[in-house]
């Protein structure tokens, strides 16, 4: 059900992230209606809506398995998203 990459600046190393003990949890959905702050990503060869306006911080911890990793243009929409919801 959801799937998400921390956001991190670009001048930013991922590696950076990994001690954190939280970390930005976006749900995503096959059946969300299309926003502008929806992004669409595939996840198993399936197009999803990214739900960035529902965002959450969550303990690292609680997080399964990786559902896979955006691409530079999912990522940069996903950002745009997250931007536009975040007033940046």
């Amino acid at each position: 059900m959801s799937s998400a990459t921390p956001a991190t600046p670009s001048s930013s190393s991922p590696d950076e992230f990994l001690g954190l003990s939280t970390v930005l949890v976006s749900p995503t959905s096959t059946h969300a209606l299309p926003a502008s702050f929806r992004p669409i990503i595939t996840i198993d060869r399936r197009e999803t809506r990214v739900l960035v306006e529902q965002t959450v911080v969550v303990d690292s911890e609680r997080l399964g398995r990786s559902a896979g990793r955006l691409d530079a243009i999912e990522l940069q929409s996903v950002d745009d998203a997250l931007a536009l919801i975040l007033g940046l």
